[in-house]
């Protein structure tokens, strides 16, 4: 059983495959509290539901893409066999993680999108490096920036573990309303950084409301 917040179909607004239709089942709970969530809805509460309840509804959707998110989503123990039982069914699934949790038993067919976490964040010292090597030329990893700190923050660590080389993308967020898009977009520019910007589609679109 799982604790399940929601389960929607909706635009990917992030990441390699941003803009394609996908499915995501939002697992409840996270042992993190970074100052800038967006997803505090899902720290609590939610519906118990089996492996077989999630695939019937996965499948009603008939996706290509599941991406399974939190929360941290690896918080509940039972995320690992349900990463593997969508893997099973011939979707193209990918995992939302923090980053400080390890991803050691992560079924090697899932896309790993992993944070990790800058200073502004609040969490930065809750980062599992360890995590690094683990990850694969098919996967992500994420700075959601706040400030020029929390920029240079990335930069360095992007030099320090050669991050451009060991994932098929690093991906630059502006923290929203907080972080200029226009101002960071200008940094990468500016210092010719082989990373991905991205913006959050569906925010963009939906705004802040929960299910798109």
């Amino acid at each position: 059983m799982l604790r399940v917040s929601e389960i929607f179909y909706s635009l990917q607004g992030e990441t390699r495959t941003v803009g394609l239709p996908t499915v995501f089942v939002r697992l409840t709970g996270c042992p993190l509290r970074c100052h800038w969530c967006d997803t505090e809805h899902a720290f609590r509460g939610g519906e118990l539901l089996s492996m077989a309840a999630i695939l019937e509804q996965v499948a009603k959707y008939a996706p290509k893409y599941v991406t399974v998110t939190g929360g941290e989503p690896l918080a509940q123990k039972a995320c690992l066999p349900l990463l593997t039982a969508l893997a099973d069914q011939g979707y193209e699934v990918s995992l939302e993680t923090s980053g400080a949790i390890t991803l050691a038993q992560v079924d090697p067919r899932v896309v790993k999108v992993m944070d990790l976490k800058p200073p502004a964040s609040g969490e930065s010292h809750r980062n599992l490096y360890d995590n690094i090597p683990l990850l694969d030329k098919k996967d992500q990893l994420k700075f959601v920036i706040a400030d020029r700190g929390d920029y240079e923050w990335s930069v360095a660590k992007l030099i320090e573990y050669n991050l451009s080389d060991r994932v098929s993308d690093v991906l630059f967020s502006p923290v929203s309303e907080i972080m200029s898009p226009e101002e960071l977009a200008s940094w990468i520019l500016a210092d010719r950084l082989p990373v991905r910007f991205q913006l959050q589609l569906h925010r963009m679109i939906w705004g802040d409301r929960n299910g798109v």
